[in-house]
């Protein structure tokens, strides 16, 4: 197949898809240590731009606005059938990346995928006991601290978490309360493609190389949780990038970390106070 002379955006079904639209169930079995469950969904992949040289930093503004819009239309559109619509970007050869062209992946499934569904239900518990979405609240209270913030407009607030585990790993945030990418504004998506262009850039200025990462958005589930109160989600994308010391050196996770306990190689504040240093204009442009 050859794709379609494209200008912007351009989106396909993956041609070897993890989660198919129909299929046999498995069948049911007694035993509580062997449980199956039907897994149905939609796989799709979105290039960001027609050039497979330009990464969302290298974009201009307008055109990292056309990508988030394109995701929202997305999530709106698979939404209405699937329970967890996953928009995430894989970005380099070691997060596993094996086209080069910039793009995303998109996984629609019929049920909850585990780390949400903790989120769902975690979230809940503390909307519950306090009356405030968790991540709203979160927010509110880094502002005021203003240790682990590191890029912010008046729309939106990049920063790393208190929680984080790899070297670098950010979490991008609206200050409104927003439970799912389409609910945005058109100046909370401008805001937004300004922001993602400032922190993709610094990023990329750490090593002065094309910085590797995997992303994605999370927020309020979808399908037939569209019909529910979700009021204790809030929209979030999550940034989880490898590298550690140099644009060869990485972080593993293994050992220790696989077997017993996360260990952070430098703190939050750290990772803070060193991605605020950085240059605002791209090493590319800088050098040019």
């Amino acid at each position: 197949q050859v794709n379609p002379q494209y200008e912007g955006t351009f989106l396909f079904d993956n041609d070897f898809p993890a989660l198919l639209k129909d299929g046999p169930a498995p069948s049911a079995n007694p035993d509580p240590l062997f449980q199956s469950a039907p897994a149905y969904g939609a796989c799709q992949v979105m290039c960001f731009h027609p050039r497979s040289d330009l990464t969302l930093p290298l974009m201009s503004q307008s055109e990292v606005r056309e990508v988030i819009d394109k995701w929202a239309e997305i999530n709106t559109d698979l939404g209405k059938k699937y329970t967890w619509v996953q928009i995430f970007e894989n970005k380099g050869n070691v997060m596993g990346c094996s086209n080069p062209h910039p793009h995303c992946q998109v996984w629609a499934s019929s049920y909850f995928p585990n780390d949400p569904a903790k989120k769902h239900r975690t979230q809940r518990e503390y909307y519950d006991k306090h009356k405030v979405p968790l991540l709203v609240d979160y927010v509110k209270k880094e502002l005021q601290k203003q240790e682990r913030v590191v890029l912010q407009n008046e729309h939106w607030v990049w920063l790393v978490p208190y929680w984080a585990i790899w070297p670098y790993e950010t979490m991008l945030l609206p200050k409104r309360h927003v439970l799912r990418i389409e609910d945005l504004t058109s100046a909370e998506r401008d805001a937004l493609a300004d922001i993602m262009k400032k922190l993709l850039t610094k990023y990329d200025n750490m090593f002065e190389v094309s910085f590797p990462y995997s992303m994605g958005w999370h927020g309020a589930p979808t399908g037939d949780y569209l019909q529910q109160d979700n009021s204790h989600w809030q929209l979030h994308a999550l940034y989880f990038p490898p590298l550690l010391r140099s644009a060869t050196v990485k972080k593993f996770m293994v050992g220790y970390e696989m077997l017993a306990q996360s260990q952070r190689d430098l703190t939050a504040e750290q990772a803070a106070e060193k991605l605020k240093s950085l240059p605002d204009v791209h090493y590319k442009s800088q050098n040019s």
